[in-house]
């Protein structure tokens, strides 16, 4: 293909009349498609429908430690959810705290303790003039929602094809005690997917925090959602490796298995050192009897082991694969050499990032809504929502029916040409 850049304004005009009368062919369908979030499918929820029937009236309720899990009792989680998320998590069960059913509550409780308590004794950030975050971009939306609601400064931090740019990582972690956090997706990252480096797991674990109460949050959100059997991404194990660089209260390590079993209703934990745990136990105590045990051990006694959750994942991976692969053969066939838009194909994860030209995404993302295709919000993938390129969208293939997505690829590659188009003729007339 011609990049459309090298094509004069009569070529240009030509090929967007073709395309405005395809774009209205759709548009007349009044179709209505949502890709705006990554949300598993229908067909995924279904394939844990028979952890419904793990516990009936009939069931032994009382878990190893000899604890009813039907009453009080048990504050950190019952011994079978914590060798399971441990395992799964990669850290031994006894640097591990089970909370209720999302890791982002987890993490919004660890900023709201950071702020009104401190970090194992050190000044309540609420107490600071300055509170800094830094944050890889694109990243997620949601951890930049709970550092903004907070009224903490976040700092963008690009992301490379290793991970965040560490050399900006360690320039302001190690030289600006205001700098408190940073927050991270390391494996599959959202929504590139992106898997961090050896070097770059190294680098973070032999940082110099100018603030002894620096954390790296460590959301390792899709550790075990791999798309191919032969393509896996390796992630090192931050835990170990902060302590055997000395930096053992360094990280907190977040996940959950809400796209493994059911979303919302899932069970989420957060692993970090001795002297973090205990930390994080002293408010526990106060919020909490404990979390839900039964949906702890309904989830123990139906994956059993993390080999029952490694093949509960190969058949999320065969129903996300296909859609992936839809996807990118729709980017590749429509888009390649076009010169209008880059983006990445991920090993796992939930979503596919993509790049259009400059000052372009806001108004791709409208364009494909003209059509009935709802996608996640320009700038979403950057705090404050403001994508200083306006360039980056992320695709989430994982809902919509295999139907409904060719549709959906079809809706978002021409808004793509025609926008494009767009931009390149203002560009020629000097609009």
């Amino acid at each position: 293909m011609i990049p459309y850049e090298e094509l004069s304004k009569e070529e240009l005009l030509e090929i967007k009349s073709d395309l405005d009368a395809q774009f209205e062919a759709i548009k007349a369908k009044g179709l209505n498609l949502d890709m705006s979030r990554g949300k598993p499918s229908t067909e995924q929820l279904n394939l844990s429908m028979e952890m419904m029937d793990v516990l009936t009236s009939e069931s032994d309720l009382v878990c190893e430690e000899g604890v009813d899990c039907r009453n009080y009792g048990v504050l950190d989680g019952i011994k079978e959810a914590k060798q399971l998320l441990a395992d799964m998590m990669e850290v031994p069960k006894d640097n591990i705290v089970i909370f209720g059913n999302s890791s982002l509550n987890i993490m919004y409780d660890t900023i709201a303790r950071s702020m009104t308590h401190g970090v194992m004794g050190s000044t309540p950030w609420c107490k600071l003039d300055k509170v800094k975050f830094l944050c890889p971009v694109p990243g997620y939306d949601r951890h930049f929602a709970i550092t903004e609601y907070f009224g903490i400064e976040m700092i963008n931090i690009p992301m490379t094809p290793t991970g965040p740019d560490m050399d900006l990582v360690e320039k302001y972690v190690n030289n600006d005690p205001a700098v408190k956090g940073i927050w991270c997706v390391p494996k599959y990252s959202n929504p590139q997917g992106i898997t961090y480096s050896d070097v770059t797991v190294h680098r973070f674990a032999a940082l110099k925090p100018a603030a002894e109460d620096f954390r790296i949050f460590w959301d390792n959100a899709y550790g075990i959602h791999h798309l191919y059997e032969d393509k896996q991404d390796y992630l090192i194990e931050i835990l170990m490796e902060c302590k055997k660089e000395g930096n053992p209260d360094m990280v907190y390590k977040f996940s959950s298995t809400s796209k493994i079993s059911f979303p919302g209703s899932g069970i989420g934990a957060i692993a970090a050192s001795d002297a973090n745990l205990e930390d994080i136990r002293k408010q526990m105590r106060i919020q909490t009897i404990g979390h839900d045990k039964l949906n702890q051990l309904r989830h123990a006694r139906y994956f059993k082991d993390i080999h029952g959750m490694v093949q509960h994942m190969k058949r999320h991976a065969d129903i996300l694969r296909p859609k992936f692969d839809m996807v990118l053969s729709s980017l590749d066939r429509e888009l390649s050499g076009l010169g209008i838009g880059s983006w990445m194909a991920p090993r796992g994860g939930y979503f596919i990032s993509f790049d259009s030209m400059e000052g372009c995404a806001k108004a791709i993302v409208a364009k494909a809504k003209e059509a009935g295709l709802v996608m996640t919000n320009a700038g979403a993938t950057f705090p404050y929502g403001k994508d200083p390129k306006d360039s980056n969208i992320r695709i989430a293939p994982s809902y919509p029916t295999v139907e409904e997505l060719k549709t959906a690829c079809e809706i978002f590659t021409l808004s793509v040409k025609l926008v494009s188009i767009d931009k390149l003729l203002s560009n020629i007339l000097g609009i």
